[in-house]
């Protein structure tokens, strides 16, 4: 095997494949690469048995060919190179890597070993969802999945398709993030569950890309996703999904509406106290104000009153949250304010954006003793 390439293509497309890599697997061959020459393309492929990717580059080349080189090596060497032509060339297992004034020999590995995995998307069997809104309701779902592996089912994302519509649905246990887009084709009432990190390696691998295109291969429960000249594939998470509507409120006796950079300035001076009282941020509503404030039996105590427009709702109304909870739904609403619901303290409190109806979060208070 023997090609030419340009270090920044080259570098870029080895340092997504070494994130799926695995180099404390049981076998070698998942801590590798694998590179495969063929006509005009170079293929840089990993895999982890979970999640696989496989970019495809542009290249020069001489002779076809394909080999593995652990991810490790190979990605910290090429991201060093100056962004010049590389000349790359395989002989037996052994990999020599050269550009102006450098050469590398980098001990390979046999490629028989090497999982087969998916290089392309058939695009006529698949569904193309637009970029932007696709990488947009992304950012505003995956936050909430958990992090919890003792719940595996809820530590991915839900895909419920509809004729026109997909939802998008993640959880912990303590919030729930639900986006709605429109998209043409997919097969009605199909739901999967996908892991959070192969969604969370879309928006990096979308940035060129005019659409990305998804199919689902059943038999085998697994997902591909074409972004660009990127094909990343995962298996899908098996389980029950919990019915996540029965806990959304169908109604709220108090609605608040307030500017979301003055809501995320008061929970971010908040949390410097919170942090030592178990993350709670305290809200309490007043006549046409909120006030925002946490204290702390080491550092202090704040509070910071933020205008807002209400209805409904007793008064002096008091609810408790994880101030982490608020900050990331607050980084993720587009526009420029909020809207409160709550009917109860104990119920979950359900926070919008006015001017995007198909995004829903919902924050389970934090019990607080009176």
């Amino acid at each position: 095997m023997k090609f030419a390439v340009l270090q920044d293509n080259f570098a870029k497309a080895v340092n997504t494949a070494s994130r799926f890599a695995s180099p404390r697997a049981q076998l070698p061959i998942l801590g590798s690469i694998l590179l495969s020459a063929a006509k005009t393309k170079l293929f840089v492929s990993s895999t982890n048995l979970e999640i696989s990717v496989s970019s495809q580059i542009g290249a020069k080349v001489e002779k076809e060919g394909e080999i593995c080189v652990p991810s490790r090596v190979i990605s910290e060497l090429v991201g060093n190179l100056p962004k010049e032509t590389i000349t790359v060339e395989a002989e037996k297992e052994q990999l020599k890597i050269s550009s102006p004034g450098f050469s590398s020999n980098i001990l390979g590995m046999n490629t028989s070993d090497f999982p087969k995995i998916p290089i392309s998307i058939v695009k006529d069997k698949a569904v193309a969802l637009p970029r932007e809104e696709f990488v947009k309701a992304l950012g505003q779902v995956v936050f909430a999945a958990s992090i919890d592996e003792t719940r595996p089912v809820l530590t991915g994302v839900l895909f419920i398709w509809g004729k026109s519509e997909l939802t998008l649905v993640a959880t912990d246990g303590f919030r729930l993030s639900q986006k709605k887009i429109k998209v043409s084709g997919g097969k009605d009432g199909l739901r999967v569950i996908l892991p959070k990190l192969i969604l969370s390696e879309i928006p990096r691998s979308a940035e060129d890309s005019a659409d990305i295109y998804v199919s689902f291969q059943e038999k085998e429960k697994q997902a591909i996703f074409g972004v660009g000249d990127v094909v990343l594939t995962s298996r899908l998470l098996e389980g029950e999904y919990p019915d996540f509507a029965k806990i959304i409120p169908k109604s709220s006796s108090l609605q608040i509406r307030l500017d979301k950079e003055e809501m995320l300035r008061a929970v971010k001076l908040a949390s410097i106290f919170a942090r030592d009282s178990a993350n709670i941020v305290k809200i309490k509503v007043l006549k046409d104000s909120l006030k925002i404030y946490a204290e702390s039996g080491q550092s202090g105590s704040q509070e910071t009153k933020v205008e807002a427009k209400i209805e409904g709702g007793a008064k002096d109304f008091e609810i408790a949250f994880n101030y982490h909870f608020l900050e990331e739904f607050l980084h993720s609403v587009q526009g420029e304010e909020i809207n409160l619901e709550f009917s109860g303290v104990n119920a979950p409190g359900v926070f919008t954006d006015p001017k995007d109806s198909t995004y829903l979060h919902l924050i389970m208070p934090v019990k607080i003793q009176a």
